[in-house]
């Protein structure tokens, strides 16, 4: 029989956007760890970015006495993040369905003509250029 991945002690959750708002309103933390320029073509209002490499060395900027909401695009990134923050004594939760899924859901994002872009930097130079000259 093969081991669950995930013991009974722990408390990461899997959000979904409505869910994500209600914590927000409530003053949870919200920590975008996808890269600089993802975060910078659009972002959850009031998110903080922390990028996924840099979490464990910026770990005392998340305060423990708060819900942290941890999102990505897609959810995937993010969620290896709430893990390790759960593990670690967090109140985290993730995203469910990353930025993408906020946005179907048409909830805002900063800048309001923002995007998703794509993981990779150069992908998302292209993208932002062909953008712009159809602007």
């Amino acid at each position: 029989m093969e081991a669950s991945k995930e013991s009974p002690e722990s408390t990461t959750v899997e959000r979904t956007p409505a869910e994500i708002a209600d914590l927000i309103a409530a003053g949870a933390q919200l920590i975008d760890v996808r890269a600089a320029h993802e975060f910078d073509t659009a972002r959850l209002p009031g998110a903080q970015r922390i990028g996924l490499e840099e979490l464990a060395e910026r770990r005392d900027a998340i305060r423990k006495d708060s819900p942290v909401v941890f999102y990505c695009r897609t959810g995937d990134r993010s969620a290896m993040a709430a893990q390790a923050f759960s593990d670690a004594g967090w109140q985290a939760s993730n995203l469910s369905g990353g930025i993408t899924a906020w946005i179907e859901g048409d909830r805002p994002v900063e800048p309001e003509d923002g995007y998703i872009a794509e993981p990779g930097e150069a992908a998302a130079i292209l993208e932002a250029k062909a953008r712009a000259a159809t602007s």
